[in-house]
């Protein structure tokens, strides 16, 4: 059956990505009322847009990488500025829809289209601002985050524990060997007691993606390297790509845990694969990574999906260290990963437990990141809240 969900997911981002286009050609060229050559042209571009977003999938999976990635970088620069023109539309039409003004041009309104000529440009500099500082950001690379966190156990011994966490590094068609060297070097610049990788590490299966994580065996810990599945790692392939991982001296928490000595104290550090890893036979299960496990003991966990908190906190988690929504990436698509996962980025509370939720420290799709910066996070764990981050209570 796995080919029929194939084939209507198919059907569904096909209908999508249409009637996506669709729409940018009426607003762009058809209200405007462009003239000929320019709307000829315009189709074109949209045309070759909407080949571009459906080939580069494709062509991630048959042609070498150094090939792919020059369909890529285009694909993913058209897909982030269509969602900025397509977001920016859709406002200005429930505004005029709002104000009670037309939102088509009238056939021969000279008025009507000089208006939608307006709004098409005003539109288009908006997105294309947009975009620009979109592609600036991910160009930069990831930021160091720094933040105190206080869980309500945390022990003397254990006090100023440094985690740097990353997540959602997504290597793959354009992100390589190159920006994971980068993050190592970032990383271990920081010297810290423990590295968490908290998912989707790559995008696309170890015969083609294996060589670009190659430099994460030079990451360095005190108390070790410690990773969790992401969707997209199984989406890839998850064994082969646990085997990967594991070969380059990280260790895997699959559903299981881990106690940490440090300062003459110990903590748990739990792992959690992601749950939508059902489907190859291997999901998440809180159940068995604590099961057993010393009540006493302070618990780190970390689970790709923020969504885990639910249980996690039900289950007394001190802290979880989580990523997956990307803090939305491309504003405003942030307001659209609420509807979905309830905590989007940053420190939250749920009674006594606490987790973070990381921006990502790469991209997936478009090569933007607007208002939604990609970040390496330090975090040191205290027994003192002063200075500490103050955590947004969420009832979710």
């Amino acid at each position: 059956m796995r080919w029929l969900a194939g084939l209507i997911f198919l059907s569904v981002a096909l209908g999508v990505l249409g009637s996506g286009h669709y729409y940018l050609a009426t607003r762009l060229l058809v209200d405007p009322e462009l003239p000929q050559p320019w709307l000829a042209l315009g189709l074109s571009v949209l045309a070759l847009g909407a080949v571009l977003i459906f080939a580069a999938p494709a062509a991630e999976r048959t042609l070498p990488r150094s090939f792919s990635r020059w369909l890529a970088w285009p694909a993913g620069i058209w897909l982030g500025l269509g969602f900025l023109l397509t977001a920016a539309l859709l406002t200005s039409d429930l505004v005029l829809w709002t104000l009670g003004t037309p939102v088509l041009a009238a056939d021969g309104d000279a008025d009507g289209a000089g208006a939608a000529r307006l709004r098409a440009a005003v539109v288009g500099a908006l997105a294309l601002s947009g975009g620009l500082a979109g592609v600036v950001s991910v160009l930069r690379g990831p930021r160091i985050v720094r933040l105190r966190i206080a869980p309500a156990r945390w022990t003397p011994g254990l006090e100023g524990l440094r985690i740097v966490q990353i997540s959602d590094v997504h290597l793959g068609a354009i992100l390589g060997r190159d920006f994971a060297a980068r993050i190592v070097d970032q990383v271990n610049a920081l010297e810290p007691d423990l590295i968490a990788i908290t998912g989707d590490l790559v995008d696309g299966p170890v015969s083609r993606v294996a060589a670009e994580a190659e430099p994460f065996a030079d990451l360095r810990a005190r108390h070790g390297v410690f990773f969790v599945t992401g969707n997209h790692d199984h989406y890839s392939g998850a064994d082969p790509w646990v085997d990967v991982v594991r070969s380059l001296g990280i260790r895997v928490l699959r559903n299981e845990r881990v106690a940490i000595e440090h300062g003459g104290d110990v903590f748990d550090l739990a792992g959690v694969d992601d749950y939508r890893g059902g489907y190859a036979g291997t999901s998440s299960d809180l159940g068995l990574a604590l099961e057993a496990r010393d009540p006493a003991r302070p618990v780190v966990l970390l689970a790709h999906d923020p969504s885990t908190f639910r249980a996690a906190a039900h289950a007394g988690v001190d802290l979880q260290l989580s990523g997956h929504t990307h803090g939305g990436q491309i504003w405003p698509f942030r307001y659209l990963v609420r509807l979905a996962v309830p905590w989007v980025e940053g420190l939250h509370r749920r009674a006594e437990s606490l987790v973070y939720v990381s921006r990502g420290t790469g991209f997936w799709g478009p090569p933007m990141r607007l208002f939604a910066p990609a970040e390496i996070t330090e975090i040191t764990l205290t027994q003192r809240s002063e200075g500490a981050a103050v955590p947004r209570r969420s009832a979710a």
